[in-house]
C-alpha cells in the first residue's frame, strides 16, 4: 500500500469510529414500572421510610406526572451513599433505584440535573433569650462581646459553620457535633429539637433546610431562623439538584422537564416544610 492510500484508509477508519460511536453513546431509557428512588432511611426533612420528607413528596409529584408508582431503595447516607444505592448493581441484576432527589450543583459522582432550589446554611435561636434583634449574621456579630462569650453554638464538625466560627473568632464558642454518626437511629435535627430546644446548646447553625423544618417542629421555645449568607472562602450556600446515573441522557432530559413543569407545586412543598429559600445574592461577592 502506498503512503497516500495508507492515509486514506487511516482517514476513513477515524471516519466511520466517529460515526459509529453515537450509536453506542446512545442511552436508550429501559421501560419503567416505577420511578425508583434512592432515599435516606431516616433523614428528616429529606426522606425517611415513611414517606414523610420533602424528598418523597417531590417523588410523589414526579411519579404522578409520570404514570408511574413510586417506590424507594434505602441506604444511610453517610459514606459512600451513591455507591450503594443509584450505582450500585449486582451481576444480572437491575439498579435498584434511578434518582436521587437532592444532591449539590457540581457534585461530580452523578450527572447533576439543573437546580430546583436554592438554600443556605442559618443560625437558629430561641426567642426572648437577647437575640431577638438578630435578622443577620452580621447582625449576630454586632452583639455585645459579653453576650457572644456567654453563648454555646452548636455545629456539625468539618461544616461550614465551623469555619464560619473560626473566621470570627467564635471558634471556642462552638459545641461539634459529629457530622457522621454511626447510629441509624441519629438524624440531623436531633441539634435542635433536642439540645437547642431544651436549653443545652442556645443557638445551632445547620443547613437551612435542616434549620426551617425542626424548628417549625419545636412548639416551645418559639425559634428564628436566620439564612446566612456566603462570605469570601466560605460558602454556605448551595443550589440543589437531583442525580441521575452518567449516560442515561433522556433520563435526565425527563427529569429536568419534570423540574421545570412542575415547579410551583415544588416551592409550595419546600415552602410547606421551611426551606428557606435564597437568591444570589446570598452567594460570596463576585460568585
Amino acid at each position: 500500500m502506498t503512503r497516500r492510500a495508507a492515509m486514506k484508509a487511516s482517514v476513513a477508519c477515524v471516519a466511520l469510529a466517529m460515526a459509529a460511536a453515537p450509536a453506542f453513546g446512545q442511552d436508550k431509557p429501559p421501560e419503567r414500572k416505577a420511578l425508583r428512588v434512592c432515599q435516606d432511611p431516616n433523614n428528616l426533612p429529606f426522606s425517611n421510610t415513611g414517606g414523610e420528607g420533602f424528598e418523597n413528596r417531590i417523588a410523589e409529584v414526579f411519579g404522578k406526572a409520570l404514570g408511574l408508582p413510586v417506590t424507594y431503595y434505602s441506604f444511610p447516607q453517610r459514606m459512600a451513599f451513591i455507591r450503594n444505592t443509584l450505582r450500585y448493581k449486582l451481576p444480572g441484576a437491575d439498579y435498584p433505584c434511578d434518582i436521587v432527589m437532592s444532591v449539590p450543583v457540581g457534585f461530580d459522582q452523578v450527572s447533576v440535573t439543573k437546580p430546583y432550589y436554592h438554600s443556605t446554611y442559618a443560625m437558629v435561636f430561641p426567642r426572648g433569650k437577647g437575640l431577638d434583634g438578630v435578622a443577620s449574621s452580621d447582625d449576630f456579630l454586632r452583639l455585645d462581646p459579653a453576650k457572644l462569650a456567654s453563648l454555646r453554638i452548636g455545629i456539625y464538625d468539618r461544616s461550614p459553620a465551623s469555619e464560619w466560627l473560626s473566621r470570627h473568632g467564635l471558634l471556642e464558642r462552638g459545641v461539634p457535633y459529629k457530622m457522621l454518626n454511626a447510629d441509624p437511629e441519629q438524624y440531623p435535627g436531633e441539634i435542635i429539637e433536642k439540645d437547642l430546644a431544651a436549653g443545652k446548646i442556645d443557638v445551632a447553625i445547620v443547613w437551612g433546610p435542616i434549620a426551617g423544618f425542626f424548628a417549625q417542629r419545636v412548639k416551645n421555645p418559639v425559634l428564628s431562623v436566620v439564612p446566612m449568607k456566603s462570605e469570601p472562602g466560605i460558602k454556605l450556600d448551595y443550589q440543589m439538584a437531583m442525580g441521575v446515573r452518567y449516560g442515561e441522557r433522556e433520563w435526565k432530559q425527563q427529569v429536568e422537564s419534570l423540574i421545570e413543569s412542575r415547579q410551583a407545586e415544588i416551592q409550595a412543598i419546600l415552602k410547606n416544610y421551611g426551606v428557606p429559600v435564597v437568591d444570589d445574592s446570598y452567594a460570596a461577592p463576585g460568585k
